[in-house]
């Protein structure tokens, strides 16, 4: 193991810290009351809970519990499916990156959704005269309706070829480890527009046929068909000031779990700088009769608020009964953004990572229903014992400090609560470079801030952009779980209330965490350090 990567496997200590004015004998004195050591130096025996160290040649950047390929560059994910108990997840892969351009379909298979496994690549770029393979949707056929046989796994994906973007069908018979371009391809002829892409592909049970959802600049088009290789135009919806949509999405959910309140949700990669904002992740609430979807007249929201969470794929578990499946759904989202995309300080591979699995429920917030996010309970086989940290107060003269374990990624769970205060929370690298979450008592507002990083004044300007959310605080209390990797921070507040994730860069070696209050003083409570075990995606299946 390289020495900067090497912690102690003792528990962190909780330092108080004092302004320098302060008397020595104070600091020392709050320092051992408040410690959740105190009294003893001694190390506890490792145990099974204890987080695995990552490998000794891990580069500095390479995530401890996110998806990233071996080399060359990732983008979109693709929706997984389940088939005989392994989930099947693919993302946009380019082999030839930097020097060449075209993505296939990678393919990585999983039994928890937390353990992955590289199968190698799925689909290949440029395999059938109609270009290389971008985003779109893999489904298992269990009724055999496009006639290539019961269960068969079938793929509708945009190709690109000299600027004009059509949508093939590609057929696995392997359970969906390997793909043959259908002979009819494409199956949907560009009818003459530039941005025609990313099929979303579902199977409507009350209406009995797929339906497809397109994003088609700036609108979705819905598409039917009996069998996934005759499509025919049903509708569309259309959006103002978002920009070019891509990655379309659309999927029920009940209402705070009320099986007698189904309401239907259209996702799409969209573009927030009417807002403020950068490229992101909207969607909208509304009804869905089989052809046309209607949004309920709220507008478009936000599912996460930070700058690196776009091409989100959500999807749900078919082992689950019906009500439990319009209750929750996984989702998933590329951790990058197109404005610095190639500029990411990994040197074994390229294009970020993908966000961790999350769970996502729909909500009813006043007279609109919500999104929320949180960390998917399948998260806490990679944790370790938490460590509690004592309720304290934090204020410009008091601050938290606390030592990342060594695998380098860690959940913080904790309760703030200020008049008018600032609560913040520094990731801090070895170099004393640091990325912010926070929140603001009087302006209710979460934020993420990574314009002190690493590698910001190396960056476009706006990777240094602040980002931040509205979520109202209750009684002057906020809650935060925020988990943290090599390359980035995940932000959940006010119970998912709103998500802020963000790409962020330190120097070699775990990163640290200093918990600080501004402006007014912000009292910590229930909060603690859960260190995650590492868990690297297994290599050995690539290629099959």
């Amino acid at each position: 193991m390289h020495t900067q990567n090497t912690r102690s496997a003792a528990p962190r200590r909780l330092l108080v810290l004092v302004a320098a004015a302060a008397a020595a004998i104070l600091l020392v004195a709050l320092a051992v009351a408040l410690s959740p050591r105190a009294g003893t130096d001694a190390a506890p025996s490792p145990s099974a809970t204890t987080p695995e160290e990552p490998p000794a040649d891990r580069s500095p950047h390479r995530p401890a519990v996110h998806i990233t390929p071996e080399r060359d560059w990732m983008n979109d994910p693709q929706k997984p499916f389940l088939l005989d108990g392994v989930w099947h997840y693919y993302y946009l892969y380019n082999a030839d990156y930097p020097d060449g351009n075209g993505t296939a379909w990678y393919h990585a298979t999983s039994t928890d959704l937390v353990h992955w496994e590289d199968q190698g690549v799925a689909i290949d770029k440029y395999g059938n005269g109609l270009g290389d393979i971008w985003t779109g949707t893999a489904v298992v056929d269990h009724q055999g309706t496009a006639g290539f046989g019961t269960g068969a796994v079938v793929a509708l994906v945009t190709q690109q070829v000299d600027g004009v973007q059509r949508q093939s069908l590609f057929v696995s018979q392997d359970g969906g480890y390997s793909f043959e371009s259908y002979y009819g391809n494409p199956v949907m002829e560009n009818p003459g527009v530039a941005d025609w892409r990313d099929p979303r592909v579902f199977w409507d049970e009350s209406s009995g046929h797929w339906v497809m959802a397109l994003a088609e600049h700036d609108r979705i088009g819905f598409y039917t068909s009996p069998n996934l290789r005759e499509w025919t135009y049903a509708s569309d919806f259309r959006t103002t000031d978002l920009g070019v949509l891509e990655c379309p999405d659309l999927f029920p959910m009940a209402v705070d779990g009320d099986p007698g309140d189904v309401r239907w949700v259209l996702v799409a990669g969209a573009n927030g700088a009417a807002e403020e904002k950068t490229t992101g992740t909207a969607y909208w609430v509304g009804d869905w009769d089989g052809e046309r979807f209607t949004a309920d007249g709220s507008g478009h929201q936000w599912l996460d608020h930070g700058p690196d969470y776009y091409a989100a794929v959500t999807w749900d578990d078919p082992r689950l009964d019906e009500s439990a499946r319009l209750s929750t759904r996984y989702g998933i989202g590329w951790m990058n953004n197109w404005a610095y995309a190639d500029d990411f300080p990994s040197d074994e591979w390229h294009g970020g990572s993908d966000s961790i699995i999350r769970e996502i429920t729909l909500a009813s917030d006043g007279d609109r229903a919500m999104l929320r996010s949180a960390p998917a309970s399948e998260l806490a086989a990679l944790e370790g014992d938490p460590e509690r940290i004592d309720d304290v107060r934090i204020d410009g003269e008091r601050a938290v400090e606390l030592e990342a374990p060594a695998s380098g990624a860690y959940r913080i769970r904790l309760d703030a609560s200020s008049e008018a205060g600032e609560l913040r929370v520094k990731v801090v690298s070895a170099d004393g470079s640091f990325a912010t979450v926070g929140y603001d008592f009087a302006a209710q507002t979460a934020f993420v801030a990574r314009d002190t990083d690493a590698v910001s004044a190396d960056m476009p300007a706006e990777y240094r952009t602040v980002r931040t959310a509205p979520v109202t605080s209750s009684g002057d209390r906020i809650t935060l779980d925020i988990v943290v990797d090599a390359a980035s921070i995940e932000v959940f507040a006010a119970d998912g209330q709103a998500a802020l994730t963000m790409a962020t860069f330190g120097s070699a070696g775990p990163r640290d965490v200093r918990i600080e209050g501004a402006r007014d003083a912000v009292d910590v409570a229930d909060a603690s350090l859960t260190p995650l075990r590492a868990a690297p995606v297994t290599r050995e299946g690539r290629g099959r």
